[in-house]
């Protein structure tokens, strides 16, 4: 297809800044439509912590010291650039000490709102002062939500952007950056342009205001594309997203296997593949050691990657994992942090059964392949699910999944039939107890049947989901977007 300039705009690109899947997909989406001859520019915060991890950047000229005014406050920001390592391909730093150097990437400080604020409009400066005439710019999730009324109307006169046309990708629509009508005023966009129901509420909506302007949204499964144009799921914005004179389009995200295969997965220290599998075992018996777990090899080890949230179905793990872990010999370890409530509850487990029992808080990289290519199971019964990267992860590395079929999750997991070989893990419906715990002891009893479980491993690693199918998806809805400019 013909080459395209293309400008993303995230909170976080992986590796520099990750607190979710949000990071992993857009920093493969730079690499990968840079890969395939598009002129990408991609824009993110310098947060404090990427700038101690990743030292070596360089400055932009002409983006010194650029003056942005956000309501009656002045701001200062510089851009600087370091390489998407062993890409070659630049990822530009919107540097403002003042918003930026913080102890977290997100924060509950009273100025969030504004941190985001000067990332899209540093951005569209920035890209106005390059010359980079941006046929897309791609917005990701409510910190870029803004950024297509802008173009309609802040930059509207503005001959570079005349042909500019914005695809606003939803990553999770619990997150809608939601602030008081009290900061319109940092907003500098007409009154009249932004939802006369949020405001009577006294609200303003980053991800509505983004979903009403952006020429085409996209969510990253079909199955979610569907779910959230609906209540529950569409957590308020159903109607506005039913609205939409074009659809909102699913794209199932991708998975980087440079970096999540274990046939070269440069964080294990024993490789395997799903022709040799000996390696698995291996790297299960290392981690339960340095664990310190006294399970038996030989018994299923369960592992969960995840935020401890609600949203990740952990209130029905309260319940259901106690009475399994009375009745089976099976052991667990999970990484994660969240919610307080969720992490006194393995802290019991692990004071209970402190011999099959581990947790792991914050984020661990290193620690999240090696449980990927060590546990038996991996357990995600989500309440809802857009994508989901590690169920993807998991079928890699021949650790079965078990899921509940919502989102992109029911996208990527095929329920398994003994009968027929078929299938690469464990799917339920109902969000209930148990259903989950109906899930989780269906696969242990899989588990017993050697040959059958080989079988089930063998089909999980042989699914393909890399970027390299995913991609174009993505260079389709661009084209047509761009297509769709009068």
């Amino acid at each position: 297809m013909t080459a395209l300039k293309l400008c993303l705009v995230s909170a976080e690109i992986m590796p520099f800044a990750k607190t979710g899947g949000l990071a992993d997909v857009v920093g493969s989406l730079v690499r990968e439509l840079a890969h395939r001859g598009h002129e990408v520019r991609a824009f993110m915060p310098l947060y404090a912590s990427v700038r101690r991890t990743h030292a070596r950047f360089k400055a932009v000229p002409g983006l010194a010291n650029v003056g942005l005014v956000i309501g009656t406050r002045p701001y200062t920001f510089s851009v600087r650039t370091a390489e998407l390592p062993g890409s070659g391909i630049a990822v530009y730093f919107i540097d403002c000490p003042e918003l930026f150097d913080r102890s977290s990437v997100y924060t509950r400080d009273p100025d969030e709102h504004r941190r985001f604020l000067l990332l899209t409009r540093a951005a569209l400066e920035s890209c106005l002062r390059l010359g980079f005439g941006a046929d897309v710019f791609h917005c990701h999730d409510w910190h870029a939500g803004f950024l297509p009324l802008y173009l309609r109307s802040t930059y509207a006169g503005v001959p570079l952007f005349a042909r500019s046309r914005t695809v606003l990708t939803i990553h999770n629509i619990g997150y809608q950056g939601i602030l008081s009508r009290d900061f319109l005023g940092d907003l500098a966009v007409p009154e009249q342009e932004l939802d006369a129901d949020d405001l009577a509420r006294g609200i303003i909506n980053s991800l509505k205001t983004g979903v009403r302007f952006a020429d085409t949204v996209t969510t990253v499964s079909p199955t979610y594309a569907r779910e959230i144009c609906s209540a529950p799921l569409g957590m308020g914005l159903e109607s506005t997203l039913r609205a939409r004179s074009r659809p909102v389009v699913g794209i199932l995200n991708g998975v980087d296997y440079r970096e999540w295969d274990p046939r070269h997965d440069p964080h294990l220290e024993v490789h395997f593949s799903s022709e040799d599998l000996e390696g698995k075992r291996v790297n299960k018996e290392r981690l339960l050691d340095d664990l310190g777990l006294g399970a038996a090899p030989g018994a299923p080890l369960i592992g969960m990657v995840s935020r401890l949230a609600s949203q990740k179905g952990f209130d029905l793990l309260v319940d259901a994992l106690p009475p399994l872990l009375e009745a089976r010999p099976v052991s667990c370890v999970v990484l994660g942090s969240g919610e307080e409530r969720y992490r006194r509850f393995f802290e019991s487990l692990v004071q209970r059964w402190p011999e099959r029992v581990a947790l792991r808080s914050g984020h661990d990289e290193i620690l999240a392949h090696r449980i990927e290519a060590a546990a038996d199971i991996f357990l995600m019964p989500s309440h809802y699910e857009p994508c989901g990267l590690n169920q993807m992860y998991s079928l890699r590395y021949g650790t079965i999944p078990v899921v509940r079929r919502t989102g992109g999750l029911a996208d990527s997991v095929e329920h398994y039939d003994p009968a027929t070989g078929r299938g690469t893990g464990c799917l339920f419906n109902d969000y209930d107890v148990p259903a989950v715990s109906w899930a989780i002891n269906t696969t242990l009893d899989w588990f017993k049947d050697t040959t059958s479980w080989r079988r089930l491993m063998r089909n999980a690693m042989q699914k393909d989901f890399s970027w390299d199918r995913q991609i174009g998806e993505y260079e389709r809805v661009f084209a047509e977007t761009v297509a769709a400019v009068p």
